[in-house]
Parts: C-alpha cells; structure tokens; sequence
C-alpha cells in the first residue's frame, strides 16, 4: 500500500478501491513530474509507479499533439487503452496538472462504471 488516506490522493485511492475493489492498479499522478502521490496494486506484479511514469508521457504527447493540431478551446477529459483483457484508463483534472491512472480487467468492469468513479475523486484532488 503505497498512499496514506490523511491526504486528499490517498484518500482517492482508497474511494476508487471501495467503488471498484476488483481493479488491477489505481495512482494519483502529477502530470509534470510524473511522480505518483498515491496508489495501490492488487497484483504484486504490476507496479503502479512504472505504469504512472510511462503514462506521463502519453499524456504529455497527447497534450503536444492538440498543440501542434491547434485544438484550443479543447482538454483531454481521459485517455482510454484497451489491451486483449485489460483497460487502462488516464483521468484527467480540469487543470490538466494531476491525472487519475486505473487499470482493470476488461471481462469484469464496465467502462462507463470505472469512468465515473474515477469522475466522483476529481473534487477531492483540486
């Protein structure tokens, strides 16, 4: 257990693992530095703060690339990446500073379940 819930992103975590206690790996990360301010792992293989790194830069790339397309007016509300048997969701805050990173199985989540949990912490985090 990787998160204290004294603070506002430990207790985040602990909301989305009460909401959805099947999910594979939940962090809070800050989006500039790619530094996780919590998370947990139901699965002792897969490290949470490998996988928050690693999507840092999806979404610093997705950021660059509706810059360079010239999307203003326009923010990424959450990235979505489907593999064979499992979901990754990125969800991000309004200010674009922080995301909410969750990976679940496919076969046992719904998506549009998993996306408003995740929605319900944004509060939280500001």
């Amino acid at each position: 257990m990787a998160y204290s819930t004294n603070s506002p992103a430990g207790q985040a975590v602990q909301n989305i693992i009460n909401d959805l206690p099947q999910l594979l790996a939940v962090a809070i990360v800050e989006v500039q530095s790619g530094m996780c301010l919590a998370s947990h792992s139901n699965s002792p293989s897969f490290n949470p703060e490998t996988a928050a790194a690693y999507n840092t830069e999806v979404v610093k790339q997705k950021q660059k690339a509706m810059s360079a397309l010239k999307l203003s007016g326009e923010k990424i509300d959450d990235i979505l990446i489907s593999l064979t048997n499992q979901l990754h969701l990125i969800n991000l805050l309004d200010d674009g500073k922080k995301f909410i990173y969750l990976a679940v199985n496919a076969r046992d989540t719904n998506l549009a379940i998993a996306r408003d949990v995740l929605r319900q912490q944004v509060d939280l985090l500001k």
